[in-house]
């Protein structure tokens, strides 16, 4: 019995284990840590190593075919892992469900039809919407969303694919082949962008199958405790007043005798913890005022501040704008007071053509920058939430200061 237990829990485990790494070791704040070198090992070793034995053996045939496949995988849109997902959950939910629905109070199977259905439902509203395409249609409208920080987006940038100038925040998605609206990431769970259309979609979804996973864990252990307690009345929720061998063969007794239910349950357990860790990582990005994808370029811009290649200097408070490239407006209730630039030799800029006054100053850390997109946490989450309907109060009264950076939003706290 406890040899079935422990199979089980090592499974559920290692695959736990194995998909932390794979989603979360690529970024900065995990680069240098060990998640961060289990993921280099896994993706780029490992690979590079089977590329030259293969090299050898098949003079590199084997690799070719692996590598189309793979870059369909990873670079094309498919539906593959959103239906591994919507599998994942009903697969679950089938067979926990008919063994557990008779054990239920009526109150926990109405919260059961209202808990499973939420996931479902905010992974289409997530799928189906619209991110934030860029069009020529809406261009304008989306150059009018955010104004340039003058640090990680500048004016006048025009996207070599879409031939459009990239609104301020935006991004083009390799994989969707379209520029994107404040892009947060492109995320294989819902086959899109997570962006400035769909970004609260993408936060319900996470929060709800967070919830979803919790709540299985609490009735699984719930009902297997019950059935527990039919057989050793004396049994307590954690089981206090057993020594660890007999509360061990008690549990393995029991998930044996209700392989399903303990089965799912422990799959809840070990998942939980990474769906609301992805969810409180986003939301230090919504306290942060910033996105994933801009959360990488913070991290290049420290790596450059940390070399000494960094300057800023202040914009002049009545700068005129060029309209071809940059509108006279935006609906962002603050603009950016200072121009971030970086150089090749480590020495102040020098020449003309460089908008800004008074002296070069060089930057050693990002909490010397500000971060325009930063308005403070409520109006951060306003703008994600409720973003065509303008800010709290104090930001549209112009009344709250932009934050410096966090000394580093993607090595603070990194989806």
């Amino acid at each position: 019995m406890m040899g079935t237990l422990q199979n089980v829990a090592i499974v559920v485990l290692v695959i736990s284990f194995f998909t932390f790494v794979a989603f979360f070791g690529r970024l900065p704040a995990l680069r240098n840590t060990p998640i961060g070198t289990i993921h280099r090992i896994i993706w780029l070793h490992i690979p590079r190593g089977l590329r030259v034995v293969d090299q050898r053996l098949t003079q590199g045939r084997l690799s070719a075919s692996i590598s189309k496949l793979a870059h369909t995988l990873w670079h094309d849109r498919h539906p593959v892992v959103m239906i591994f997902f919507i599998l994942l959950l009903s697969v679950s939910e089938i067979l926990f469900l008919p063994p557990a629905w008779a054990m239920l109070s009526t109150t926990r199977k109405v919260n059961a039809v209202f808990i499973l259905t939420l996931p479902y439902l905010f992974l289409y509203a997530a799928a189906a919407s619209d991110p934030g395409y860029i069009t020529p249609e809406n261009h304008s409208h989306q150059m009018a969303l955010y104004p340039y920080d003058f640090t990680i987006f500048h004016p006048g940038q025009t996207c070599r694919t879409c031939h459009l100038l990239k609104p301020a925040r935006s991004k083009h998605c390799s994989i969707c082949k379209r520029c994107v609206a404040k892009m947060d990431h492109h995320c294989i769970f819902i086959n899109g962008c997570v962006g400035y259309g769909n970004h609260h979609y993408f936060l319900l979804l996470l929060l709800t199958t967070a919830f979803l996973t919790t709540y299985a864990t609490y009735i699984g252990f719930a009902i297997l405790s019950d059935q527990v307690r039919i057989q050793v009345p004396s049994w307590t929720a954690w089981g206090s007043g057993f020594t660890w061998s007999q509360y061990a063969n008690i549990w393995a007794w029991t998930l044996q005798e209700h392989t399903r239910i303990g089965a799912v349950t422990l799959l809840c357990l070990l998942t939980s913890p990474l769906v609301w860790g992805l969810l409180g990582y986003h939301v230090y990005l919504i306290w942060a005022g910033t996105t994933t994808n801009e959360s990488m370029k913070w991290s290049d811009w420290q790596a450059e501040m940390t070399e000494g290649f960094a300057f800023k200097r202040e914009l002049p408070s009545d700068r005129q704008k060029d309209q071809s490239i940059e509108l006279a407006w935006t609906r962002w209730p603050v603009e950016s007071e200072q121009i971030v630039v970086r150089t090749e030799d480590g020495l102040p800029p020098r020449g003309q053509g460089l908008i800004g006054v008074g002296e070069w100053q060089r930057v050693w850390k990002l909490a010397d920058v500000e971060n325009l997109y930063d308005l403070g946490f409520w109006d951060n989450f306003w703008d994600v939430f409720w973003p065509r309907y303008g800010f709290h109060h104090r930001a549209a009264n112009g009344n709250q200061e932009t934050r410096s950076c966090p000394t580093s939003p993607a090595g603070a706290g990194v989806g």
